[in-house]
């Protein structure tokens, strides 16, 4: 039985089943129709979670299927299909795997498509501590992720623990143990997802050099980092076991379009059939679909020569993609000592004191002076909230010229700096919001610090501009110096894109929240930052504009000008 479910339930999955896989066994067309109907979701689920969305995900799930259709004649026992059908995948991924070992692939394939830790967070609205879950699984080695993939399911009630061990061709008992190690390994990862989503400064100099993704080297540097540092490692008190928030999480719905193609050895299903006679049951099964008719089901369509094109269901509309707004780390570090803010870089001048107007777009970000690091910011306005999407996904992370972020919605948006001047000092290029169709304000500034306040306890020329050993980002003369978290507002839809060459510096973006933006800046000194944050918002449409947007799209959208007017 199923750990966790109701007593019975797999006899009652079982009973459902047997006398549709006995029909099509038999050849019967429209039974094989709704047998791959079925089931399709929880394979593309097992090995997408695998694979986590690499390209190959939709040629293994071409494979399992096709496999699975050309040797269901010899399923002697059709109590156990679910399980001969996740064995089947199983071999498919460690035969994807053996194959990428001997003639390694180029893994930048996947890179125009979303992760399957994207793709789960934006399909199932995933909020709070399941979104960290999600995202913790890129951070696995490939057998964890393979694993997991069959514990997530297990544990959603998708899966049993005989189903789990059957698939990886251990014992109960050895599963138990791969699964306990597994576990551990996802909770260092999700304690990587937190603390990046936090602003330790000792954190930002570790990934100074880490190029953005995920990998059994840098999860082993962060956890380093995180098990000895106060401000990442903080309490475990309020974290809920993976277990407990995967209970009942539906499988990510196959992508409408999705096309699954029953060829058999590469040949077309009309030119399978002709050479098939002495196969038995695929000439059978084959010679069905190479009849002059479409059958469709409640979420496949079986075409003529043997193809299955995923659609959209009349009462089940896709799914939404709009990333539901996720609330910060309820997290306080510890108190530390903090320096005055006393920046080697440029020095700011005081602050330009906007014409107040309520013509949106009048007033745009000028240079200000940081606040005094003990005094609270004023109280942020609340906005209205939809939610925002993001191309880039509930994280995207850009470091080189030309890479953007479309957000459209309602709602707000964290930008978070992370400067590297390490690979070469001097004036930064700014990036640039572009495209804006509707409203875009510079609400709120947080993070703990500003970009140039002191960094380390034991350089004091360090700041989150560089030092004197490597030199220091400078951005240009009029611009208004960053903070580690910057928050805007969008109402409507606007295109951020990074202007600098090289790795000078990264953005990371977020949709996030007004709670989030709230408690970040009013997160003060006394709990370990270096000064509280700063609100910009004044609730009307003379708050600021950011600098550097425009509402045309330029070819370049470095030539953006600096004082912008929208």
């Amino acid at each position: 039985m199923r750990e966790g479910a109701p007593a019975g339930k797999d006899d009652v999955d079982t009973r459902q089943w047997r006398d549709t896989i006995a029909a099509a066994q038999d050849g019967d067309r429209r039974a094989l129709d709704e047998l791959v109907e079925g089931w399709l979701p929880l394979v593309y689920n097992i090995v997408g979670r695998a694979l986590n969305g690499h390209a190959d995900v939709d040629d293994v799930v071409q494979e399992t299927m096709l496999r699975a259709v050309d040797n269901l004649g010899s399923l002697r026992d059709p109590d156990s299909f679910r399980s001969w059908l996740v064995a089947i995948a199983m071999r498919q991924i460690r035969d994807r795997a053996r194959r990428r070992t001997a003639a390694p692939l180029d893994e930048s394939a996947a890179g125009g498509a979303a992760d399957f830790a994207e793709l789960t967070v934006l399909r199932l609205q995933l909020e709070g501590q399941r979104r960290e879950v999600a995202e913790a699984v890129r951070w696995l080695d490939d057998e964890d992720r393979q694993l997991l993939s069959l514990w997530w399911l297990e544990v959603a009630g998708e899966l049993s623990r005989r189903d789990l061990a059957a698939a990886v061709g251990i014992s109960r008992q050895h599963a138990a143990v791969r699964v306990q190690r597994m576990k551990e390994r996802l909770e260092t990862s999700r304690g990587i997802v937190r603390a990046l989503d936090g602003a330790c400064p000792g954190l930002r100099e570790v990934t100074a050099r880490w190029d953005g993704r995920p990998d059994s080297v840098w999860r082993k540097r962060l956890a380093r980092h995180i098990r000895g540092c106060g401000y990442c490692a903080g309490t475990h008190e309020s974290v809920v076991p993976a277990e407990r928030l995967l209970v009942g999480i539906a499988l990510v719905p196959v992508p409408v379009g999705f096309t699954l193609s029953l060829a058999l050895g590469g040949k077309t299903a009309a030119a399978a059939t002709a050479t098939a006679a002495s196969v038995g049951w695929s000439a059978k099964v084959l010679g069905a679909l190479t009849q002059p008719v479409v059958a469709v089901t409640a979420g496949a369509t079986i075409v003529a020569g043997g193809a299955y094109v995923v659609t959209s269901t009349p009462d089940a509309p896709p799914p939404r993609v709009a990333v539901s707004p996720t609330a910060a780390s309820t997290y306080r570090p510890p108190p530390v000592v903090h320096t005055p803010s006393v920046s080697p870089s440029q020095s700011p001048s005081p602050s330009a004191t906007p014409t107040k107007t309520l013509l949106y777009g009048s007033v745009v970000d000028a240079v200000d002076r940081a606040p005094d690091p003990d005094t609270p910011p004023a109280a942020l306005p609340h906005r209205p909230e939809t939610g925002i999407t993001s191309t880039g996904g509930a994280h995207a992370v850009m470091n080189h010229r030309g890479d953007s972020v479309t957000l459209t919605g309602r709602g707000y948006v964290l930008v978070r700096w992370q400067i590297s001047p390490q690979y070469r000092a001097g004036s930064l290029v700014m990036p640039a919001w572009t495209g804006l169709k509707g409203e875009l304000f510079h609400v709120a500034s947080g993070g703990g610090r500003r970009m140039d306040d002191p960094v380390s306890a034991t350089d004091p020329t360090a700041t989150g501009m560089g030092n004197s050993t490597v030199g220091y980002a400078v951005p240009p003369a009029g611009t208004q110096q960053m903070w580690q978290n910057e928050y805007f507002y969008v109402d409507g839809s606007v295109t951020l894109t990074v202007n600098e060459s090289g790795a000078d510096y990264g953005l990371s973006v977020f949709p996030s929240s007004w709670d989030a933006a709230e408690k970040d800046i009013t997160t003060g000194p006394d709990q370990g930052a270096t000064r509280y944050g700063l609100v910009r918002d004044t609730g009307g449409d003379d708050t600021p504009v950011p600098q550097y947007a425009t509402r045309s799209t330029p070819a370049d959208a470095a030539t953006v000008a600096q004082r912008s007017r929208v």
